[in-house]
């Protein structure tokens, strides 16, 4: 059972993207962080914890001068990444490789990697109620991949000046850019996103640059609705064609 799968459509049915029924799906995050690293990325692109392709293959569709390679440690997802690739006549722009992100090398990319982006484990081990679902439970807690594996993933990939452009939770934003400053990641942009307008931060969006100096903007707040269950014009828009 766990292995059938549903299709979504995109941006007017021209992009399409299977995924597993009943094992790890993405959410909004993904969208957002999509759309945000769409219009920072440059010419190649590593997506760390790419699951089933979803943000390459958004990346694709909005700039097809783009090369991106997603990086996913378990081989179910990424087989669903590489079939939703070539269903959707991407594969002279995506690569998707099944492997470890604490193992990759440049070498084994061979290009230099501009802009690296994460959607990454947002829990600690220790924290929270661990899904039965292993699937999940991976793509949510730190089991294959701390933080810090992520953003020393990220440091040993990009070029000097390269972009690190991660979404993650608020509550964990010390966490997060502590971590940065220590790969050298220097943050220089972040933006707080909030499902409503009188609600706290559940996210935030961050980007560093690898070698940058000091100096950081805040954005103004994200809103993802602008009441329950109807998304914000920003939002809506991040669907359009």
């Amino acid at each position: 059972m766990i292995n059938e799968l549903t299709r979504d459509s995109f941006f007017n049915g021209a992009l399409h993207i299977k995924q597993q029924c009943y094992g790890y799906r993405f959410s909004i995050d993904a969208i957002l962080l999509a759309f945000y690293a769409g219009l920072r990325a440059r010419c190649v692109v590593l997506d760390l914890g790419t699951g089933c392709g979803v943000i390459p293959l958004i990346l694709a569709y909005r700039n097809p001068e783009l090369r991106i390679y997603g990086i996913e440690i378990q081989k179910d997802l990424a087989e669903i990444a590489s079939g939703n690739v070539i269903e959707n006549n991407m594969q002279e722009r995506i690569r998707v490789l099944c492997a470890d992100m604490k193992a990759i090398t440049p070498e084994m990319i061979g290009t230099p990697i501009d802009t690296v982006i994460s959607n990454p484990p947002y829990r600690k081990i220790c924290s929270g109620r661990m899904n039965p679902d292993s699937q999940k439970a991976i793509a949510r807690h730190e089991i294959k991949a701390k933080l810090s594996d992520v953003t020393e993933t990220a440091k040993r990939m990009l070029t000097i000046s390269g972009r690190f452009i991660v979404i993650y939770p608020a509550e964990r934003a010390a966490d997060l850019l502590t971590q940065m400053r220590q790969s050298q990641l220097e943050p220089k942009f972040l933006r707080p996103i909030h499902s409503l307008p009188d609600s706290e931060a559940k996210l935030i969006l961050a980007e560093g640059i690898r070698g940058g100096q000091p100096g950081m903007k805040i954005a103004p707040p994200l809103m993802i609705y602008q009441k329950p269950g109807d998304y914000s014009t920003e939002v809506r828009n991040m669907f359009m064609p």
